[in-house]
């Protein structure tokens, strides 16, 4: 039985308060119950891919966003773990080079938007110029605050021209976050990925809370909406993405093509 997500989708025009959505819950669910639908959602989200690719009309664009530790990594090597590689671009955006800081700050997500029978994950996105560029004051408020209209203008657009957008905040709680850092540090196979930088980060957790709300609530539209996504539980957070995913691409008219006429009742020598 598939789970409704629409509890997680953010309509437009709602207030979103995130301290009213618990990112603990699991949907009455227990772990095994939740990874069983999970296997099956990827086997359907892999034929669904493939679908995608050779239908080749649509696209299928991927926002996730989170505070540090919130599982944008783990999300993407769990959920798209049996999908052809062939068909998916996962974008990393990290702090802009000087070349990127020389154009406006949307030039260098255009471009890595998928093309025509692919999926693209941005792993991270245009939204950090409206989440780190607020919190730590990088550009004046007059001049972010306005990247909403430019945000929901640019996605709009996409839409248009044929893109699906689909958009996941991935909500942890702060003692969460403690957890999944001290396990970084502890552990010397993932001490990689903690910087100390990332305990001045943690600081701004409030602040970011704010950032994240107004995120939502001023860009999430009937064509590129938000889903909060309860993450505490990293196996129903997979469940959660999974199932919004599959929903997603089932609402696309996706064929595959004709085949070339005459192959019926050919055979090969």
């Amino acid at each position: 039985m598939a789970m409704d997500t629409e509890n997680f989708r953010v309509n437009p025009g709602t207030k979103v308060r995130l301290r009213d959505w618990d990112p603990g819950v699991n949907g009455d669910l227990g772990r095994d119950e939740a990874e069983a639908r999970t296997v099956g959602l990827y086997a359907e989200l892999s034929r669904l891919q493939e679908l995608l690719y050779a239908d080749g009309r649509h696209r299928l664009l991927v926002v996730l966003q989170a505070i540090d530790a919130g599982g944008k990594d783990g999300t993407i090597r769990a959920v798209f773990t049996g999908v052809n590689p062939q068909g998916v671009q996962v974008t990393s955006f990290k702090a802009p080079t000087s070349d990127e800081l020389a154009h406006d700050y949307l030039w260098r997500v255009h471009q890595h938007v998928p093309r025509d029978g692919h999926i693209g994950i941005f792993n991270r996105s245009h939204y950090e110029d409206v989440l780190v560029v607020r919190v730590h004051d990088l550009v004046p408020k007059s001049r972010w605050q306005k990247r909403y209209e430019h945000i929901r203008a640019f996605e709009q657009m996409l839409h248009d021209e044929g893109t699906t957008i689909v958009k996941f905040f991935l909500h942890i709680s702060k003692d969460e976050q403690r957890k999944r850092q001290q396990a970084r540090i502890d552990d010397p196979t993932k001490r990689w990925k903690f910087a100390a930088a990332d305990l001045d980060e943690r600081k701004h957790w409030d602040d970011y809370a704010q950032a994240f709300e107004q995120m939502l609530n001023e860009t999430s539209a009937a064509h590129a909406p938000w889903y909060v996504v309860p993450a505490n539980r990293k196996w129903y957070r997979n469940l959660v993405v999974s199932q919004v995913l599959v929903d997603t691409l089932k609402m696309l008219d996706l064929h595959y093509p004709e085949p070339e006429p005459g192959l019926q009742g050919l055979v090969v020598d």
